[in-house]
């Protein structure tokens, strides 16, 4: 099965839970669009460095829950358990990219735009990195995280 038949491929925002060294939840709201390759891969895209990218380099361990723009998440939103992998490559982050944008359309152009107006005025762009994750297809038990 591909990604864009998850239950999470259409939202518009989702809560990425991500996890310290500690086994303390961090919560971003983050885009995420199925990938194009037919894969059973959801993606995000994000500036590498960034907490989410070191948290995932500690434990693969995810949670996915629908979300608003501010992430906040409704009580009753399922909960997706999986796993996410960061990629750095140049081809792979533009494939990312490219899922995104397929997705989101100009929203997702713009930060492209606004990258090529910093980079000519000798503003440096910040690494991207793309996020590659595979959540089960049926949401966890409601009630606290048992992993």
């Amino acid at each position: 099965m591909s990604a864009a038949d998850h239950p999470l491929a259409d939202v518009g925002y989702v809560s990425l839970t991500t996890y310290r060294r500690t086994g303390v939840p961090v919560p971003t709201a983050v885009w995420v669009a199925p990938a194009l390759d037919g894969s059973d891969h959801l993606v995000v895209i994000t500036v590498d460095g960034t907490g989410k990218t070191r948290r995932l380099a500690q434990t693969s361990r995810v949670e996915v829950r629908r979300c608003d723009v501010r992430g906040r998440v409704k009580d009753d939103a399922p909960t997706y358990r999986g796993e996410g992998v960061v990629v750095r490559a140049p081809a792979d982050v533009q494939e990312v990219r490219r899922a995104v944008v397929a997705k989101y359309g100009w929203p997702a152009r713009l930060s492209d735009a606004v990258d090529a107006v910093a980079s000519r005025v000798g503003i440096r762009r910040a690494p991207r990195a793309g996020i590659l994750l595979r959540l089960e297809r049926e949401p966890a038990p409601a009630g606290p995280s048992t992993s």
